[in-house]
C-alpha cells in the first residue's frame, strides 16, 4: 500500500499554515493515521472512552502541540481536555488546533503577545447546496451570488471555515457557543485575507466588531487562521 506520506503534501500544507500567522507563533504538524503514541498521563486521563480513530486524532493533536511547545522554547506540558472538550492550555500560552483525515496542525503563542489564536482546516470540496443557507447569512449569500458560478460552492466552504475559526478564536475569552449567523464573512480573494463581524454583542466584544483572519488552498484542503493580537 502507498504510505499517505508519499501522495499527501504536508511540507505544502505545513507552509500554507505558517502563511496564516505571524513569525512568533509556533507551528508544528502530525499525521493523525500513526499511532497513538505521545500522550501525556494528564492528556490520556481526560479523554474518556475513546474509539480507535478518536485516539489517533488526539493523540496526533497532543504530539503537535508538544512540539510546537518546544518550537517556543517551552518545556513539554499536559494539554488535557476541559469539562467542554475544549484544550486546557498551560499558564502564560495560548494555542488551537485542528486536524481532517491527512494532518493535524497545532498553533502555540506567548499570552503576553496574543490573547486568542485559531485555526480551521477543511476539505476542498464545496460546501452542500442544503448547507448554505444554515450557514451563511443573506448577505453572504448575496455576495455568493455575484461570484462565478463553479466557484460558489468553494467559496461557500471558505466561509463555513472562517467562522469555525471565528468561533474558535472568541470561546476561551467568552465561553458562549455561537450559530452560524453570530458573524458574517467578508473575504478577499485577492489578498487572502478576511474580516469577521460579529451581528450581536457577544462578551466583552461589541456588536460588529470585526476579527481579522487569513486562509489558504492547496492540497485538497482549506485552512483558516487567526491571530488576535494582546490589547484587541
Amino acid at each position: 500500500m502507498t504510505a499517505p506520506t508519499t501522495i499527501f503534501a504536508p511540507d505544502t500544507v505545513e507552509a500554507m499554515a505558517r502563511g496564516l500567522f505571524p513569525q512568533d507563533v509556533a507551528l508544528a504538524t502530525t499525521f493523525p493515521w500513526e499511532a497513538p503514541e505521545g500522550l501525556l498521563p494528564e492528556e490520556a486521563a481526560s479523554l474518556r472512552r475513546p474509539n480507535d480513530t478518536r485516539l489517533r486524532e488526539f493523540a496526533a493533536g497532543r504530539r503537535a502541540v508538544h512540539c510546537a511547545m518546544q518550537a517556543l522554547g517551552l518545556p513539554v506540558r499536559p494539554v488535557p481536555h476541559g469539562p467542554d472538550r475544549a484544550p486546557v492550555w498551560p499558564e502564560n500560552v495560548v494555542g488551537s488546533l485542528s486536524h481532517d483525515e491527512t494532518i493535524c496542525i497545532a498553533v502555540l503563542g506567548h499570552l503576553r503577545r496574543h490573547t486568542s489564536l485559531a485555526l480551521d482546516i477543511e476539505p476542498a470540496a464545496d460546501l452542500p447546496c442544503d448547507l448554505v443557507p444554515l450557514v451563511c447569512t443573506p448577505t453572504e449569500r448575496a455576495w455568493l451570488s455575484v461570484q462565478p458560478e463553479e466557484w460558489r460552492g468553494a467559496l461557500a466552504r471558505l466561509i463555513f471555515s472562517a467562522k469555525e475559526c471565528a468561533y474558535k478564536l472568541q470561546y476561551p475569552l467568552t465561553r458562549q457557543l455561537l450559530e452560524f449567523d453570530a458573524f458574517e464573512i467578508t473575504p478577499d480573494l485577492e489578498t487572502g485575507q478576511f474580516e469577521a463581524t460579529l451581528t450581536a454583542p457577544v462578551g466583552p466584544f461589541a456588536a460588529r466588531h470585526q476579527f481579522s483572519g487569513r486562509f489558504a488552498v492547496g492540497a485538497g484542503l482549506v485552512l483558516t487562521g487567526m491571530a488576535l493580537p494582546k490589547g484587541e
